[in-house]
């Protein structure tokens, strides 16, 4: 079968390579005969996300570290080609999104109810841990297939993974009616943030995002003011409507500035949302602003348990994640997508690969 591979930084091939062998290393070929619990996918719709271009322009992410080459890809939907005996959940046909985290369900992390911090988390396309999804066909666990609507498309499917981090997000806010909020960074998970908040009735939300066509996107989504950050004191320019400051801020760029921004507009005993990937292993934090105020800082590790709430927000249209998808390509054409994304060219926000 067909997969693309990133076989150096900056560089994506696709090559033949063997079909896919089951997450948990059943010893009978996976298309053949899926054992259990498994199911075999046909991959139909990825999106290429933020971490992906991690990958893309450095080969790592933080301490995960690529051994080239590598398929690379997390967010997809699929349709089930067979399943293993013990299967219950799905069919044949069936149209899926997927799950990209595989837990153990037994360690202290899963009966603590935190999936997401399994000690033996498997991810896919993630280094030592699974291939990732920009192929033709793959083996999950029934656990990670979750139905589809005939009324959602593929693409849809895809983009419930991201929706399903920016549903969590949202939540370790703790946002009330009525509180200010600022997103700094309106890539896909900052919208998408945006998009969940504006869906439990927030109004008053402000948006900081370079990228002019981005900000329009955030004001049509709902955003109260929008801000270049690079323009001047981002504080200073919310002053005037937030005098007090804000009570939540979702930080989701990963830089440096935005971090440092989130702790100056942020209200004594406000909350402070890392959400974004930096691309350095290490950040610092004025402590000054964030020990005076009381800051409560949370960090977003994906998500956890929110993949139904993102799908039934999806389905019911009640969050219009598609109008977050820019650019769609073929199979043939992933590099001209990853090289789209990484370089913000063609007003692209997110871009899908259709893999069939």
């Amino acid at each position: 079968m067909k997969a693309v591979l990133l076989t150096a930084t900056k560089k994506l091939e696709i090559r033949d390579v063997p079909a896919p062998a089951a997450p948990q290393g059943h010893d009978v070929p996976a298309p053949a005969a899926p054992q259990g619990h498994d199911v075999l996918l046909a991959v139909e719709s990825v999106g290429v996300c933020g971490s992906d271009i991690h990958y893309y322009n450095d080969g790592r992410v933080g301490d995960q570290i690529i051994t080239f080459p590598f398929a690379i890809g997390h967010e997809c939907s699929a349709t089930v080609l067979a399943v293993g005996g013990a299967v219950t959940r799905v069919k044949a046909g069936d149209r899926v999104a997927v799950e990209p985290a595989i837990s153990c369900g037994q360690c202290d992390q899963c009966r603590a109810h935190r999936r997401h911090t399994c000690r033996k988390l498997l991810f896919l396309g993630c280094p030592g841990q699974l291939e990732g999804c920009l192929r033709e066909q793959l083996v999950m666990p029934e656990e990670n297939c979750f139905p589809l609507a005939a009324r959602t498309t593929l693409d849809q499917g895809a983009l419930v993974e991201p929706l399903s981090i920016a549903v969590y997000a949202a939540g370790l806010g703790a946002p009330r009616p009525g509180q200010s909020v600022a997103i700094l960074g309106a890539g896909p998970i900052g919208l998408g943030v945006q998009l969940v908040l504006r869906q439990q009735g927030l109004d008053n939300i402000y948006v900081s995002e370079p990228l002019e066509y981005r900000r329009q996107l955030a004001k049509q989504l709902g955003a109260r003011h929008t801000c270049n950050p690079f323009a001047g004191d981002l504080a200073a320019a919310w002053e005037p409507e937030e005098p007090l400051g804000f009570d939540i801020v979702y930080e989701c760029c990963g830089q440096q500035l935005a971090i440092d921004d989130g702790l100056h507009l942020l209200k004594p005993g406000g909350t402070l949302v890392l959400v974004g990937i930096p691309t350095v292993n290490r950040i610092s934090l004025a402590m000054d602003y964030a020990r005076r105020k009381e800051i409560t800082l949370r960090n977003v590790r994906r998500q956890n348990d929110c993949v139904e709430q993102a799908l039934t927000l999806i389905e019911n249209g009640q969050v219009p994640m598609h109008k977050l998808q820019t650019h769609t390509f073929p199979l043939e054409r992933a590099a001209e997508a990853f090289n789209l994304v990484a370089n913000y060219d063609d007003g692209v926000l997110k871009a899908m690969i259709r893999v069939r």
